[in-house]
C-alpha cells in the first residue's frame, strides 16, 4: 500500500491526492503543483483553519478527504470550498477517537497524508478529543501504512516566553511552558507525535528496513485571522468566539454589545497584550508547504513557527478593525484572564528558510477580509451569501 500523510487541524481529518490543478479565486495559484498522486486526510476540515487548508490543498492538486465530528463547525463550509475550487472533498462525519471508523476511512482511501487541529471548550474534552483522538489517529495510521503527519499545534505551547531573556520574538528553541489547558494539550500531542515517529524510525532501522518515511511536522501557529477575499468563507464559531477579531466582528454587526479587553497593565506600549496575527490564507499555505517539505526531505520530526514576526496590541487591533468598519467599536476594560501572557510574537525565520514560506498578507488586509465576511454573512454559514458575491465568483 502506498505511503501517505495526515494533516491535523481540529476535530476532523482531510485526505489528499494530486490531480490536475483547478484554482478559482484562490491564492493557491502561487503554490507548487504536486507532481505525483498523493492523498491525505484532514482532521477538522470543515472548521476555520481546516476549511482554508482544504481549499489550499485542493487548489494545489491534491484530493482531500475530510473527517470531522462537526462539533464546532458546519458542513456548509464544504459547499463554499467546492464553489471556490471547483472540486468537492469527500467527507466523513466521524468522532476522531473512534478507531474503527478511522480504519474504515483509511481502508477506503489508501495512500493518505494526515493533518490534526483544534479542540473543545471543557478541559476533559480537550484531553479526550485532542490527546486521545491523536493517539487513536496514530494507531490507525500505522495499521494502514500512513507515515507522515502534519499537526496544527499552537504558539500557546510556549507560554510566557518573556520569562527568558532574548526570547521575543519567539524562536522554536524557546523552552515549552504552556499556561492553559489548550496549550498543554497541544504540547502533549507534540510529545506523542515526536516519541511515536522516533520510535517507528528506530525500530525499522534496527530491523534493517526503510525508516525515513516516518515524519512529522509540528506547526506552531500564532493568531489566525481574516477570511477568504471573496467574502463567502470565513470563521463561523458555534457559540462565543475565543479570539479577538471574531469578537470584534460580532460587535461591529450588532451581535455583541461590546468587546471585553482583559487587562491594561501589561508592560507593552499601550498596556494591552501583544499578539502576532496571521491571515488564515497564509496559515493554510503553511500547512501545504510543510507537507511538501516532509515528502521531499524526510526530516523526522520538526517544529516550525507560522507567524508574521510582527506583534500588535489589543488596542491596535481594535483601532485597525474600527478603521475598516468606519466607526469606533465599543469596548470595556476588565481584569486580566488567568493564563494570558504579555507577548506572543513569532520568529518565523526557520519557516521562511526551510519551508520557503512567509506571510503575504498584513493584519490590515485580514481586517478588511474579515469585515467583508461578517458584514455580508452576519449569520455565518446559516445564510446564503449575497447574490453579488456569488456572481463575482462565477464571473472569475
Amino acid at each position: 500500500m502506498p505511503v501517505g500523510t495526515v494533516l491535523v487541524t481540529g476535530y476532523g481529518l482531510s485526505y489528499l491526492s494530486s490531480l490536475p490543478l483547478i484554482a478559482r479565486l484562490s491564492l493557491a495559484q502561487r503554490l507548487r503543483r504536486v507532481p505525483l498522486r498523493h492523498r491525505g486526510v484532514l482532521r477538522c476540515g470543515t472548521g476555520y483553519i481546516g476549511s482554508f487548508t482544504t481549499l489550499a490543498l485542493l487548489d494545489a492538486g491534491y484530493d482531500v478527504v475530510i473527517v470531522d465530528s462537526l462539533y464546532n463547525s458546519s458542513k456548509v463550509a464544504i459547499d463554499r470550498i467546492e464553489l471556490l475550487s471547483g472540486r468537492r472533498p469527500d467527507f466523513y462525519q466521524v468522532d476522531i477517537t473512534d478507531e474503527k471508523a478511522l480504519d474504515e476511512v483509511f481502508a477506503k482511501h489508501p495512500a493518505i497524508d494526515s493533518a490534526v487541529g483544534e479542540s473543545s471548550v471543557i478541559p476533559l474534552e480537550y484531553y479526550r478529543v485532542n490527546v486521545g483522538g491523536s493517539i487513536a489517529l496514530l494507531q490507525s495510521m500505522t495499521r494502514h501504512n500512513v507515515t507522515n503527519i502534519v499537526f496544527s499545534s499552537s504558539a500557546t505551547v510556549y507560554g510566557d516566553a518573556t520569562r527568558f531573556p532574548d526570547m521575543i520574538p519567539i524562536p522554536e528553541h524557546c523552552p515549552i511552558g504552556p499556561t492553559n489547558t489548550y496549550g498543554r494539550t497541544k504540547s502533549m500531542i507534540e510529545d506523542v507525535i515526536t516519541d511515536y515517529v522516533k520510535a517507528q524510525r528506530h525500530n525499522l532501522e534496527k530491523e534493517g528496513k526503510p525508516f525515513q518515511q516516518w515524519n512529522g511536522a509540528l506547526l506552531r501557529y500564532f493568531n489566525p485571522c481574516g477570511a477568504h477575499p471573496s467574502g463567502i468563507m470565513g470563521e463561523d464559531p458555534q457559540g462565543v468566539p475565543f479570539n479577538l477579531l471574531p469578537l470584534l466582528g460580532q460587535v461591529a454587526t450588532g451581535q455583541r454589545e461590546k468587546l471585553l479587553v482583559y487587562g491594561t497593565d501589561y508592560s507593552s506600549r499601550d498596556g494591552t497584550a501583544i499578539r502576532d496575527y496571521i491571515h488564515v490564507v497564509d496559515l493554510a499555505r503553511g500547512h501545504l508547504e510543510a507537507l511538501n517539505y516532509l515528502r521531499a526531505n524526510q526530516p523526522g520530526v520538526k517544529a516550525w513557527n507560522l507567524g508574521s514576526g510582527r506583534g500588535s496590541t489589543v488596542f491596535e487591533i481594535i483601532n485597525a478593525f474600527s478603521n475598516v468598519v468606519g466607526r469606533d467599536l465599543k469596548y470595556e476594560v476588565v481584569e486580566r484572564r488567568a493564563g494570558d501572557v504579555l507577548d506572543l510574537t513569532a520568529n518565523p525565520t526557520l519557516a521562511n528558510k526551510e519551508l520557503k514560506w512567509k506571510t503575504e498578507f498584513t493584519m490590515e488586509k485580514a481586517c478588511e477580509d474579515l469585515w467583508r465576511w461578517v458584514s455580508n454573512n452576519p449569520q455565518g454559514y446559516r445564510q446564503e451569501p449575497p447574490a453579488e458575491l456569488l456572481a463575482a465568483i462565477k464571473k472569475a
